[in-house]
């Protein structure tokens, strides 16, 4: 049976392929669910089966983003702990998280969920961690939501086996014991792991940080992880207060502890490492050791700036990431192009540390290194996977840049008229096509509301 076919043509495109090439007026051609064709001008003459065709005037055709780190629960608890670090921030916060269940993380989901689809995201992912006992399946209804959006997922199963009267920061009724959360996230990866091409689901293992994991658990997360096929994921180097922990309890570095506990590796992928010295990057860049950036996130909790250029000469892979929106209130990972340049020229390189390019590049290429999926996502190249997304950008936002990748990066957030995720639309004139928008936050609304509620003990 012939393939349906869909036409996008008279956009710029930039592929984001090994070449970086671009093409200032060109087409995109999918054909069910995969590309078949990008290139200059118009569309090849005789095309059968072109069941849409789209005049994509004033437009830059990318790749679909794809975000490396978030914790959607956090949806509900925006706009509190303002003027924390990361560990005050934790300590305040958890005796709330650790009362969500089922329908709050539901709605959460949904809300996060939807701002990564409506600015253009196609492969999400999340780093769901917080289990409070009796509260249900929570990596499930996260997956429910991912499924009723119609993007592809990444689900991180994490883990916290450290409460507070073993030294961490959790309170202890938020905790599991190691063997109940190397339980739940094998029986994670049977159920839900789909490693085939085009896949929409995959699952991560994903203990949450070496302040609120034992080593029991670090390793024996790992040794799971591998011997089931899937990768690992967890928070690193965040802060100079992590560094601090690590020294006085493992006696070494993160980095360090990191490797003794068998997590570098080209199957691995950390959350922010903004702490990292040179030996640090190299272990990553020798390992294959992958990068979660989160810029925005490590600004509003003062964490510091993390060293990517030096990391991608190094040969990391580095994709962004949102980080909770308890820490990213906007929830959006278009902004974080932008967000990532400009904090890179904080930096000793100023000016030469991320080109706009580069930019654009840690937001879809970068992220599909970093979750295993390079061949299937992250560049517009025939035989991948229809993840795409046009962004409008003849407004009066964009209307006198004239590099249309520079546009788009830095300058104000562009519309996203299309996105479209195995050939599908997501998102179709700046609206959510598989959801109801309102409904959405009405429910996040309520459900944040009732939180705060039972937090306050009522």
């Amino acid at each position: 049976m012939a393939a349906k076919r869909t036409v996008i043509e008279n956009c710029a495109i930039a592929t984001v392929d090994a070449q970086d090439t671009e093409y200032a007026s060109g087409h995109v051609v999918v054909g069910d669910n995969v590309i078949e064709f990008v290139g200059p001008g118009a569309a090849p003459a005789g095309l059968e089966n072109v069941i849409r065709r789209i005049d994509g005037t004033g437009h830059l055709a990318t790749p679909g983003l794809i975000n490396t780190h978030h914790h959607f629960y956090q949806w509900l608890t925006r706009g509190l702990a303002q003027d924390c670090n990361l560990f005050n921030w934790l300590v305040t916060l958890y005796p709330v998280w650790a009362r969500i269940d089922e329908p709050m993380v539901h709605a959460a989901a949904r809300g996060s969920l939807a701002m990564l689809a409506r600015g253009g995201v196609t492969t999400a992912m999340d780093h769901h961690y917080v289990f409070p006992r009796g509260a249900g399946d929570l990596l499930g209804v996260e997956i429910r939501a991912a499924r009723e959006m119609g993007v592809r997922f990444t689900a991180a199963r994490g883990s916290m086996d450290r409460g507070e009267s073993a030294g961490g920061l959790p309170p202890d009724f938020a905790v599991e014991t190691a063997e109940a959360a190397l339980i739940a996230t094998e029986e994670a990866i049977d159920t839900h792991h789909d490693a085939s091409f085009g896949s929409m689901l995959q699952i991560a293992a994903a203990p949450c940080s070496p302040f609120s994991v034992s080593t029991e658990l670090m390793r024996d997360a790992a040794a799971l992880g591998r011997r089931k096929g899937v990768r690992l994921h967890t928070h690193g180097s965040e802060t100079v207060e992590e560094e601090k922990f690590c020294h006085e309890l493992f006696g070494m570095g993160p980095t360090d502890y990191f490797a003794s506990t068998g997590w570098l590796g080209e199957d691995v992928w950390m959350a922010h490492c903004v702490h990292m010295n040179d030996s640090d990057i190299a272990a990553f860049g020798r390992t294959g050791t992958g990068v979660a950036h989160c810029p925005s996130s490590n600004a509003r909790l003062g964490a510091g700036i993390a060293r990517v250029p030096d990391m991608l000469d190094a040969g990391v892979p580095v994709g962004l990431g949102v980080d909770g929106t308890a820490s990213n209130e906007s929830g959006e990972l278009h902004t974080e192009l932008r967000n990532a340049l400009l904090v890179s020229r904080l930096g000793p390189r100023r000016e030469h540390a991320l080109s706009a390019r580069q930019a654009l590049r840690l937001g879809s290429y970068g992220g599909a290194q970093v979750l295993g999926r390079a061949g299937e996502i992250g560049s517009l190249e025939a035989g991948k996977l229809a993840d795409l997304v046009l962004w409008k950008l003849d407004g009066i936002g964009h209307s006198s840049i004239a590099d249309p990748v520079a546009a788009l990066v830095f300058g104000a957030a562009a519309p996203v008229t299309l996105s479209m995720v195995n050939g599908e639309p997501v998102v179709e004139g700046g609206r959510l096509t598989t959801v109801d928008e309102d409904a959405i936050a009405r429910a996040a609304r309520e459900q944040a509301q009732r939180l705060a509620r039972i937090a306050d003990g009522g």
